[in-house]
């Protein structure tokens, strides 16, 4: 639940709003906390999903290599793991935010040129943002392991994905129909490596950004923690937008303490009227 009496602190958003309009190239880093106030859990946070059950084990991957087969059987059944059904039907119910719809309309008005985010929930391009790299996957996709050949869950080339109660399948498990290798979910397991052309995606906007938002994550996982501190390291300047410190916040440059779905359009509001005075 948003408070919509939150007190917002005026100066760092105009100091940020201004950052953005002297800035020639902003990315974003977005995490799980945006998707908070859509009604996604995080993961380790109060009532996430690993909080509940304790992290995955960090060989899921190779578990996915040894026998797709077995992996599809058991992320098909919604029975086998009743939580993580839980989870991902929040993740389908939701819709985004304020805080999504602030970083399309920053793109829009051209001071925000990329979004890197570590959320599989597709809220960003429900929002309409158009230029994203999901360093963590979708989970409305399916992604080939061997090419990296991308598909919606609903569009898969030799249709769609279900096991044979009758017989094999030419279908089951999943083969890219264009390499031959196994297709599995879009979202990176623990012990994937993340898609080469993700990681090129994100490093490129990373060493070109002269401005980076960090939101609602406490970017401590890597690659993706480096982002940050590269840019600063650089000369960039490093907005924090979270409602709780995190290790960024003592680096940061200007924090902009409260919910997303509050500070994120308040920025919007403030770069807008930056603009119009600039003219």
């Amino acid at each position: 639940m948003i408070n919509d009496n939150f007190n917002i602190d005026e100066s760092a958003v105009q100091a940020a709003a201004q950052s953005l309009f002297n800035s020639p190239y902003t990315i974003a880093l977005v995490g799980a906390g945006i998707s908070v106030e859509s009604g996604i859990p995080t993961f380790r946070g109060p009532g996430g999903l690993w909080t509940k059950l304790g992290e995955p084990s960090g060989n899921g991957y190779e578990d996915f290599l040894k026998n797709p087969e077995s992996w599809w059987l058991q992320n098909l059944d919604q029975q086998a793991d009743p939580e993580r059904t839980k989870f991902r039907e929040a993740i389908d119910k939701a819709t985004p935010n304020k805080g999504h719809y602030a970083l399309v309309d920053l793109e829009k008005m051209g001071e925000l040129q990329h979004q890197i985010t570590q959320n599989v929930d597709d809220l960003h391009f429900k929002a309409g943002s158009k230029s994203v790299t999901e360093i963590h996957g979708n989970r409305t996709m399916l992604r080939c392991i061997g090419c990296e050949t991308r598909w919606h869950r609903s569009g898969f080339p030799t249709g769609e994905i279900v096991p044979s109660i009758t017989g094999p399948s030419n279908n089951f498990p999943p083969m890219c129909p264009d390499c031959g290798s196994p297709v599995k979910s879009d979202t990176v397991m623990f012990g994937e490596p993340i898609p080469r052309g993700t990681l090129d995606s994100c490093f490129l906007q990373s060493s070109k950004a002269t401005c980076i938002i960090v939101i609602g994550t406490s970017a401590t996982v890597y690659p993706a923690a480096s982002f940050p501190q590269d840019i600063q390291a650089a000369g960039g300047i490093l907005i924090e937008a979270n409602p709780n410190e995190t290790p960024l916040t003592g680096i940061a440059d200007i924090t902009l303490r409260g919910p997303t779905a509050i500070t994120l359009p308040a920025l919007v509001e403030t770069v807008n009227l930056i603009k119009a005075e600039s003219r």
